[in-house]
């Protein structure tokens, strides 16, 4: 490890790029995708540029990695959004529930991680080589940037199979859903449902999140 010039390092380990990944999150917690810069965050764990660049690349690699990170924990935030829930004995009404909580999970975790959301969905150099890789409905789904994606399209089959959507509407059933909660926490971030107090914030993301499941599951 090579020390900075200055303040007291918070390296104390051999896993370097992990440290550095750390400390980018936390620059990203406070400032979205421009804070994310590979000197800052070796100044923060204490090594020089020089150390850092012998893990990263560029300024490039470590903000893939952390928008990594954010789309794990976006996806993570859904999950737990379900978890909470007690079951249901009905397969039809656990599905619909489902659904909406997973919606839930996603703009709840925009809100709580504003400058790590809009991390998780920057455009990255590493992403702009890959084009291609998602075409809107298929995704590899060992990549964990796109288990957010994958979760969503597992609650769709569950309602698909819980008899609670016609299978003629499940094709590309995603984008419909994914378009109108983003849009709807990009409202509430950075739109006039900002100004919303916390409790009318709530109502909105409630009823919206029941329409859309109700869009899907509509029978006529």
């Amino acid at each position: 490890m090579e020390p900075t010039t200055g303040g007291k390092s918070r390296y104390h380990h051999g896993d370097l790029r992990n440290a550095l990944i750390e400390a980018a999150l936390e620059l990203a917690a406070e400032g979205g995708p421009e804070r994310v810069v590979l000197r800052e965050a070796a100044r923060s764990v204490g090594v020089s540029p020089t150390a850092a660049y012998r893990h990263f690349g560029g300024q490039g690699d470590l903000l893939e990695a952390v928008k990594v990170r954010g789309q794990q924990s976006l996806a993570d935030s859904m999950l737990e959004a379900v978890r909470v829930l007690p079951p249901l004995d009905d397969p039809g009404e656990e599905a619909v529930r489902r659904a909406v909580a997973i919606g839930r999970g996603y703009v709840r975790f925009a809100i709580e991680h504003p400058g790590l959301y809009r991390t998780a969905f920057c455009r990255t150099p590493m992403e702009e080589r890959r084009e291609g890789d998602f075409d809107g409905l298929q995704v590899p789904e060992e990549r964990p940037e796109y288990a957010a994606f994958v979760h969503l399209s597992d609650t769709l089959d569950a309602l698909v199979a819980a008899g609670r959507m016609r299978p003629e509407n499940r094709p590309a059933a995603e984008i419909a859903a994914w378009s109108t909660v983003h849009g709807l926490a990009l409202l509430i971030l950075d739109g006039p449902l900002a100004l919303l107090p916390p409790d009318q914030r709530d109502t909105v993301i409630e009823g919206t999140l029941t329409a859309i499941v109700a869009g899907l599951t509509r029978r006529g």
